[in-house]
C-alpha cells in the first residue's frame, strides 16, 4: 500500500487515477472478441463459408497466444496486473468476502483478493478451452486440430467431445457469471470496474493497493515484446511438434 506522507494531501475533489495499464485493458477486451468469435465462427461456419473451421482454429491460437501473453504480464507487467501483487491465500479472499457481507471490505485499485480467483479461474479455463482445441477432430471429420495425431483415436474422441462440452458447461455460464459479479459489485461498492478497464481510471480514494506507477512507451514496448515471445512459444511449440497450422 502507497503509505500517505506527512505533508500529502488527499485525494481532490473529481481526481481520477490509473488502475488498468493499456495493454491490460487490450488484453482484456480482446478476450472478450475472440470468445465471441470463437463461438460465431463455429456455429455459423456454412453460412460464412468455412466448412472447415479455419478461421475458429487461427481463433484458438490466438486465445493460446493472449493466455500465454497474460501470464507473462502477470509477471513483468505493471503493478496493478501482476499476479504477485494481487493473488493472495485462500485466507485472505474468505476474508475480503466476509467484510463485504458486512459492509467492512477495504477497497482495492486493481484486483480484490476474492477477484484474483476469478481472474486465474478465467485463464485457466479459457486457455484450457484452446489447448484442448489443438487434439479435436470435428463432426464433419475434415477439420482437426494441428495436434490431433499425437494422440490415439478414441483419445482424440473423447478430447473432442469435452472441448465441446466445456465451451457450453463451464466457459460461457463462468463468463456470464463474471460479467454479473462484475456489475453487482459496482452497484454495491460503487466501484466502476466495467467503466475502469475502458478507460483505465478510478477515482481517486484511499486504496489499500493505491500506487504512483507511471505508465508510458516502455510499458507499452515491453507489453509488445512479451506479445511477440508468446506467439513464437506457441506457434513454435505447434511446429515443432509437428503440427500444421490452419
Amino acid at each position: 500500500r502507497m503509505a500517505m506522507q506527512p505533508g500529502d494531501r488527499g485525494p481532490a475533489a473529481g481526481e481520477r487515477v490509473l488502475a488498468w495499464d493499456l495493454p491490460t485493458r487490450l488484453f482484456h477486451w480482446t478476450l472478450v472478441v475472440l470468445i465471441a468469435t470463437a463461438w460465431a465462427s463455429f456455429e455459423f461456419s456454412e453460412q460464412i463459408g468455412d466448412p472447415v473451421l479455419r478461421i475458429h482454429r487461427w481463433n484458438g491460437i490466438a486465445i493460446l497466444v493472449l493466455v500465454v501473453w497474460r501470464v507473462s504480464w502477470g509477471v513483468f507487467g505493471s503493478r496493478t496486473a501482476r499476479f504477485s501483487e494481487f493473488v493472495r491465500g485462500p485466507r485472505a479472499a474468505l476474508g475480503y468476502l466476509a467484510g463485504l457481507v458486512r459492509g467492512s471490505s477495504r477497497r482495492y485499485l486493481g484486483h480484490n483478493p476474492a477477484g484474483a480467483y476469478m481472474v486465474l479461474a478465467l485463464l485457466a479455463i479459457v486457455g484450457t478451452e484452446a489447448s484442448l482445441g489443438l487434439f479435436t477432430v470435428e463432426h464433419n471429420d475434415l477439420t482437426a486440430g494441428p495436434l490431433y495425431r499425437l494422440l490415439s483415436e478414441d483419445t482424440v474422441k473423447q478430447v473432442s467431445r469435452v472441448h465441446r462440452m466445456m465451451f457450453d458447461t463451464v466457459l460461457l455460464p463462468f463468463v456470464v457469471v463474471h460479467v454479473a459479479v462484475n456489475i453487482l459489485y459496482g452497484v454495491l461498492k460503487r466501484d466502476p470496474l466495467i467503466p475502469a478497464m475502458i478507460t483505465g481510471r478510478k477515482p481517486a480514494a484511499d486504496y489499500v493497493d493505491a500506487t504512483r506507477e507511471g505508465r508510458g512507451a516502455q510499458s507499452l514496448l515491453r507489453a509488445a515484446f512479451l506479445l511477440a515471445v508468446s506467439a513464437a512459444l506457441v506457434l513454435g511449440t505447434i511446429k515443432g511438434l509437428g503440427g500444421r497450422l490452419p
